[in-house]
């Protein structure tokens, strides 16, 4: 089976000079296989269309920049004259980015995962010339290796199968298609709502590794949608179990932090670890998960205001600004695994090379994280686990001379295309830390981020686009990239921006609800209806590395249904849930986000009102207490006296006039509100 992430250098300076197609596109992952001797296309009609022409069948390869398997793949076998000469003459060969165009990955993903019950990328799918697939695997290697078939052995196989049984292949692409259209069948015994959110923690806390943190064995990922699933239950479960849950949250934070997961030098985390106990990662670094973890610790410290929680917020934020934003501020996708073709070697130390650095300094440092002459990675090599878990201000002087020293290496490729959805993740984590920090610097991040993604990546009829990469702006956005920001502009909005988000956050709402919603299946789709028309309309995709696009929407959506008593809006996120509620009944623990707008409809939200101006530090004083009080779904509206915020349903605002015109707070729950609240510290108790 194929790794399921990591990572590649581009082609190397020795490489020949011709190049195929891909050299004009502005994907980096493709970019990389411009000096192929395989004559690649990217995904589009001209390869479709030859396809039909030529009556050949294509071949479909999918990966992404920062992935390593793909990449073995590609020097092993689509660097290889003689096996690109046979796909060149047997076969329509296209490259696909997956970051770029998860809706076709999603199509193939789904067809090896029901082919084989499992996947991973690189995704290898051979498809009839319209598209629809009939063959799929993930990496095949070009020499015999283990008892799979080899690549070649693959391509001549389904070449036979193409020239002489066609018709077993018609059969298979039909009944391939077929499974992907059927939905489980079944009904719920009831709406989803509070109780299912706690069926389905009860049922993942089985998985949970009391030892480690997280979930299961190796390979480990942090799953941050796991994590804010328990955050959410630590609310709802009864009281007995609130803290094993917020506990377990809590350890886990502190062991991804202190471990191998996180970069002890430069900051941020890695994509996973490749062992049980957060020792050994894939060194690839992917905005996703950063963005991600930086709210689950955000709201860690609001909950506990463990100490444990600041510094890899604020380590991760530095790396960001440092390595991973753009100049105009948005934020880039991801940086690779490998560095002088090797995985790791960019963050790896021997004790000689630590001592060099430090001279007199090293021997503590060496002893607190665990470099010794037989090192825990390939060739005597230490990956630094903080081993001694000291105060984060203990060895930061040493920490900041290895950083630098560290950066005269050969760094690991920087994949710069900026995605829509990646980046409302992480303006949603900055509008967080923001908050719970109180830190301008970091919310003036946050919105100069927003403003790129919602000004220039848009098409010229206003909609939003996915992508921008080599100063162009091109994909149409997908069901998660809207969902991701409005989120991130309510967080932004919560965090005190102002009111033009919740503006922004409304229209995306909307753009939602019109274009992603299909009434007749009474779901929301991963592509629009006005999309490009695919051989299969792929629904929303799963809860993994990212949050299920669905369920994300269907918060914000519940949100500002809520806020605004627009009722379409809730109507469309009360007609999904419906729709999910028997898979929800049976398997909620696959459905962490999904639960929580479950939750969330069943529960409602809460929102403070505070009516006071803005230059008042009173004002300020119960904005913050508001924010710092209530949970992550709960809106904190500010309103100026005399005027009334955009959006916000006039109901919401009813009687809210402050006496003697002291700045005043009031907590609201559906049509129960609180007493007037004047001082900051009688929050609590209005919840």
């Amino acid at each position: 089976m194929a790794d399921p992430d990591s990572s590649e250098n581009p082609t190397p300076a020795s490489a020949p000079a011709r190049t195929n197609r891909l050299a004009g596109e502005t994907s980096a992952y493709l970019r990389q296989h411009m000096h192929n001797p395989v004559d690649w296309y990217p995904w589009g009609d001209e390869a479709f269309e030859r396809a039909r022409r030529e009556d050949k069948p294509l071949l479909v390869s999918i990966g992404y920049s920062a992935c390593h398997w793909c990449h073995v793949m590609a020097h092993e076998s689509f660097e290889h004259d003689e096996s690109a000469a046979i796909m060149n003459e047997q076969f329509v060969n296209v490259k696909v980015d997956r970051e770029e165009r998860p809706d076709v990955d999603q199509i193939y993903m789904d067809t090896v995962v029901r082919l084989t019950g499992h996947g991973g990328w690189p995704l290898t799918v051979f498809c009839t010339p319209d598209g629809r697939p009939f063959y799929a695997g993930t990496y095949y290697p070009l020499e015999p290796r283990g008892p799979g078939p080899t690549f070649r052995q693959i391509l001549a196989a389904v070449n036979e199968a193409w020239v002489k049984r066609r018709g077993e292949i018609e059969e298979s692409a039909a009944q391939i298609l077929e499974a992907l259209e059927a939905r489980p069948e079944g009904e719920a015994s009831g709406a989803p709502g509070v109780a299912t959110l706690l069926s389905g923690t009860r049922q993942l806390m089985q998985g949970a590794d009391a030892k480690n943190g997280g979930f299961g064995g190796g390979p480990k990922f942090p799953t941050p949608t796991n994590l804010e699933l328990l955050l959410a239950a630590s609310l709802h479960a009864p009281e007995a179990q609130r803290a094993s849950l917020l506990g377990h949250v809590v350890f886990s934070a502190h062991e991804m932090s202190r471990r191998g997961l996180y970069d002890h030098l430069g900051g941020g985390f890695h994509r996973y670890c490749v062992d049980g106990v957060w020792a050994i990662p894939h060194f690839e670094k992917m905005l996703y998960d950063n963005g991600l973890l930086l709210q689950v610790y955000a709201e860690l410290y609001r909950r506990t205001g463990d100490d444990e929680m600041i510094w890899p917020m604020r380590e991760t934020i530095e790396w960001l600004r440092r390595e991973m934003r753009g100049p105009e501020g948005a934020f880039f996708a991801s940086q690779d695994a490998d560095s002088e073709g090797e995985e790791g070697r960019f963050y790896v130390w021997k004790p000689l090379e630590v001592t060099a650095v430090l001279g007199d300094l090293a021997p503590a440092f060496l002893d607190a994280y665990g470099v010794d002459e037989s090192g825990n990675f390939e060739g005597g090599t230490t990956h630094l686990i903080d081993r001694a878990r000291r105060p984060r201000s203990d060895f930061a002087s040493e920490r900041e001379t290895l950083r630098a020293a560290r950066s005269e290496r050969i760094p690991p490729a920087t994949d710069e295309k900026r995605v829509a959805a990646w980046n409302g993740y992480v303006i949603s984590g900055l509008a967080r830390v923001a908050t719970v920090l109180d830190d301008g610097d970091v919310l003036a991040d946050a919105v100069t981020a927003a403003e790129f993604v919602l000004g220039t990546m848009r098409s010229p009829d206003g909609q939003l686009l996915r992508v921008f990469a080599e100063d162009r702006t091109h994909v149409p956005a997908f069901l998660d990239d809207h969902a991701a920001m409005v989120q991130a502009c309510l967080e932004l909005y919560r965090a005190g921006a102002g009111d033009p988000w919740l503006e922004r956050a409304m229209e995306l709402g909307r753009t939602i609800a019109r274009r992603f919603f299909d009434p007749d299946a009474a779901d929301l789709f991963l592509t629009p209806n006005d999309g490009e028309k695919l051989v299969h309309r792929p629904r929303s995709d799963s809860d993994g590395a990212t949050p299920h696009a669905a369920g994300h929407a269907l918060l914000g959506l519940l949100q500002l249904a809520e806020l605004s008593e627009e009722a379409e809006l809730g109507r469309v996120a009360r007609a999904v849930l419906e729709t999910h509620a028997f898979v929800l009944e049976r398997a909620p623990h696959a459905f962490p986000t999904l639960l929580r707008a479950a939750a969330l409809s069943e529960a409602g939200l809460s929102v403070a009102v505070v009516v006071g101006d803005a230059s008042e530090p009173a004002t300020r004083d119960l904005l913050a207490k508001a924010r710092a009080t209530l949970a992550p779904e709960d809106m904190v509206v500010h309103v100026e006296p005399g005027t009334r915020p955009p959006v916000v349903a006039a109901s919401w605002l009813e009687g809210r006039e402050p006496k003697d015109g002291v700045p005043t707070a009031w907590v609201c729950r559906g049509t129960t509100c609180s007493l007037p609240i004047t001082e900051p510290d009688a929050f609590e108790a209005a919840l």
